[in-house]
């Protein structure tokens, strides 16, 4: 059976760990070139092919509510960030598009934001790293990988 008092010193590690590096870390964005939410859904969309996504995926991978994700995406949509359009797969469903702009407004955050996080955790070795995400990976009920 787990500790109770050790799960509670754990978890509370883990979070104020989690939320000092990214307080750090938010100064990375600046709401008039790429707010953090917009650089998330960049993310999941640059990496998909011909960088599109599909909404729900975008959904599924941000930490905010279905319909706040709907919100953020149709901002995006006007600010020219992202293109919106019926998935031919699933009539429900729509893709989501990273445009010229979004994709070098991203590329322009992502190296600068990738050093600032590799920095924040130099603290740990590479095999820490490397053990600490097969830990957060099981936390999370995702496979080893």
């Amino acid at each position: 059976m787990t500790d109770r008092r050790l799960a509670v010193a754990a978890w509370e590690s883990l979070f104020r760990a989690q939320h000092e590096i990214f307080t750090q870390i938010s100064g990375d964005f600046d709401e008039s070139t790429l707010s953090q939410a917009e650089y998330d859904v960049l993310l999941t969309v640059t990496r998909g092919p011909q960088m599109t996504a599909r909404l729900r995926d975008v959904t599924a991978n941000m930490l905010i509510s279905q319909p706040s994700v709907s919100r953020l995406v149709e901002r995006m949509v006007a600010r020219g960030l992202i293109a919106k359009c019926p998935d031919p797969d699933d009539r429900r469903g729509s893709l989501v598009r990273a445009t010229e702009e979004g994709a070098s407004r991203f590329r322009a955050i992502a190296t600068a934001h990738a050093r600032g996080i590799a920095e924040k955790m130099t603290p740990l070795d590479d095999d820490e790293l490397a053990h600490l995400k097969r830990l957060t990976d099981k936390l999370r009920g995702r496979p080893a990988g």
